[in-house]
Formats: C-alpha cells, structure tokens, sequence
C-alpha cells in the first residue's frame, strides 16, 4: 500500500514516512539512515526496523526516485511511502 504523507511543518520543512522492507536490526536502521541523509536537503533520518518506517524530515519534498536509489544502495527494497 502506497500513501503520500508530505507534511510540511511550520518552519517550512516537510516530514515524509516512507517503507522499507527488509530492515531487521539497528545496524540495517544505520545504513538506510546514512544513505537517505546523503541526500541534498535532508536534515533528518529516523529508521524504525520493526516497523518498517523511515521518517524523513526535508527542506522540500523529496525525488522518490532519489530515496528508491538510496534505499537500493543500503542493500534494502522502497516498499512506498507510509
């Protein structure tokens, strides 16, 4: 199930949530949050194994196909966003 959840923020950033299968443990919730904090515009990462979730909080919204890249190169699959 894919659902978009751009929500901008009062200081004019966006928080999306994204799934990610494949996560199992904190070293998995490391490599999808350093490569998805690669890049441009992103301030924060938050990844959550047991759920799934990466929360993103971004100057602007994000290029799917630049968080699908990131996500691939962790070694993990972009199930859509939350």
């Amino acid at each position: 199930m894919t659902a978009h959840t751009d929500t901008p923020d009062t200081s004019g950033s966006v928080t999306t949530v994204y799934r990610v299968s494949g996560m199992s443990c904190g070293h998995c919730e490391g490599a999808v949050s350093g490569e998805i904090s690669a890049i441009a515009g992103v301030s924060s990462v938050k990844a959550v194994a047991s759920t799934g979730e990466v929360t993103v909080v971004s100057a602007a919204p994000l290029d799917t196909e630049a968080v699908r890249a990131a996500v691939d190169e962790a070694g993990f699959e972009l199930a859509g966003q939350a």
